[in-house]
């Protein structure tokens, strides 16, 4: 597998952008080139969505972020880079220009990629001196939540370096789309192309207005593309017969004089007029960041949404999430842990969903956070995705919770896991919530069972988890008692 530690972004546009964020996300060091006055300023506006989109996206723990360097030269950029992403503008001559350039500052073996949305691999590697290392990854904005890239090999394309790259971009969190014949566009702007032409005559006949097509479009038929795609659906649509009947039922419409895809609307000031006047009244009470707020709040929901019932793009966001906490298992197990006193198990930022109306912290996300400790602590001993998959966990089967101060949105918090007991089947948990700062923002104690998931009864916990908590609990018991522990709600004395 392609192991890359180091990165450099050639254009800093709003793809190159997005994958610096992207990239950095999961730990990786990145370079950034963009001899435009404003490129720092314009990154930097999307890392800050790209940061507040992250700590919504997910609870699994997020790699430590990787740094960012703003370069004066594309050498400087280039030069230690194991992955090199081109993201210039949409010409071929620029690019063959910047390859050019790329490959003589370059290290030999490093990967070359362009984010090119529709000019052909071939045509790009031409006048390399190693074309075998030039590839397509195409993404689709905004490049650090979609997971699709599409990955074109040219001509001369080593089959080698796909098949890396399609196991690295599957460690970004992505869904890489191996295209198998070279084709301008690719597989997904075609779709898109085909839309966008329909679309303008629409609007150029006075059949529709610019919304009119985008509800069209979000309150119908995208909503089963998002978790369908188009095949899918249309199986769907053809009843307990399927696809075969579909294609009878509906494939004579192909002849019918329904759309325009062969023929596009004539390109004038006009048009652009009309469609850029019909999309400001539609939308340009929003600036552009709003939009992408918004943008990304939604997506985040569909994907949370599509995660919760394994399907489509939630089912990428599920595996990013269980290989984050299996890296992070990884990292605790060899990280040296103090565990003669409370473990840390959690640190994150308070996220700003998780805030009531003046912004601080819901009761609920105590629970949360008490959760992810418990989680944590769990994964330390032992009780990790594969211990999980083979059929054993702990269920919480009572919780008492003490509600100590406030936090509020974007602020710091940690948490540290006491055992009180852990025996058998039974593991008594003290986990307290604690500011950055040193205040103490709430307690929770939790009794926990383990459980054999086949069964659903409770059992013993295999023998390497017994015999952790057996040494942690040894260390603890020298502990004082949590002041808090085994208290019940207390009546307060009548007035």
């Amino acid at each position: 597998m392609i192991r890359i530690k180091q990165a450099a972004i050639v254009g800093g546009g709003v793809i190159g952008a997005g994958w610096v964020a992207r990239l950095i996300e999961n730990g990786i060091d990145v370079n950034v080139y963009d001899p435009a006055p404003d490129a720092r300023q314009k990154v930097e506006a999307v890392l800050e969505n790209s940061r507040h989109a992250y700590r919504k996206l997910t609870m699994a723990p997020r790699a430590k972020e990787g740094a960012i360097q703003y370069c004066d030269s594309l050498e400087q950029a280039v030069a230690s880079a194991q992955l090199i992403v081109e993201s210039v503008p949409e010409r071929l001559d620029i690019k063959q220009s910047v390859y050019a350039q790329i490959e003589e500052f370059a290290a030999n073996d490093a990967l070359i990629t362009s984010s090119t949305s529709g000019i052909m691999p071939t045509d790009l590697q031409e006048k390399m001196k190693h074309p075998e290392r030039l590839l397509v990854v195409h993404p689709f904005n905004p490049v650090y939540l979609l997971p699709l890239v599409e990955l074109v090999g040219g001509k001369d394309t080593s089959k080698a370096i796909i098949a890396e790259a399609k196991t690295f971009y599957t460690s970004l969190g992505m869904h890489p789309l191996v295209v198998k014949k070279e084709i301008e566009a690719f597989i997904a702007d075609r779709f898109l192309e085909a839309v966008w032409r329909e679309a303008l005559w629409l609007v150029k006949d006075g059949v529709a207005t610019t919304e009119d097509i985008d509800d069209a479009i979000r309150y119908g038929f995208g909503l089963r593309w998002a978790q369908m795609g188009l095949f899918e659906t249309y199986r769907i649509a053809g009843g307990e017969a399927g696809m075969r009947h579909f294609m009878e039922q509906f494939g004579p419409c192909l002849t019918w004089p329904w759309t325009k895809l062969m023929d596009v609307p004539e390109f004038n000031d006009e048009l652009v007029d009309l469609i850029a006047g019909q999309s400001d009244e539609q939308s340009g009470h929003y600036s552009i960041r709003e939009l992408e707020r918004h943008r990304d709040d939604n997506l985040i929901a569909i994907l949370q949404a599509l995660k919760v019932n394994d399907w489509g793009a939630g089912k990428i966001l599920g595996s990013y999430e269980k290989m984050r906490y299996d890296l992070t298992s990884a990292d605790e197990a060899e990280a040296i842990v103090d565990y003669s006193q409370p473990v840390r198990t959690l640190d994150l930022l308070v996220p700003p969903d998780w805030t009531d109306y003046n912004n601080h912290m819901n009761e609920s996300r105590y629970l949360e956070c008490f959760s992810q400790a418990t989680d944590g602590f769990l994964r330390m001993i032992g009780v990790d995705a594969d211990y999980v998959a083979a059929g054993n966990s702990y269920f919480t089967v009572e919780t008492h919770i003490r509600h100590l101060d406030e936090v509020a949105a974007l602020q710091p918090v940690y948490a540290t896991t006491q055992v009180i007991m852990g025996k058998g089947k039974k593991l008594h948990l003290f986990n307290r919530l604690f500011h950055q700062d040193g205040r103490l923002l709430a307690t929770g104690e939790h009794l926990l069972l383990h459980v054999n998931l086949g069964t659903r009864s409770s059992s013993e916990p295999e023998s390497a988890i017994a015999d952790n908590l057996v040494a942690i609990v040894a260390l603890h018991s020298k502990l004082d008692k949590p002041e808090g522990a085994g208290n019940s709600i207390k009546q307060p004395e009548a007035l």
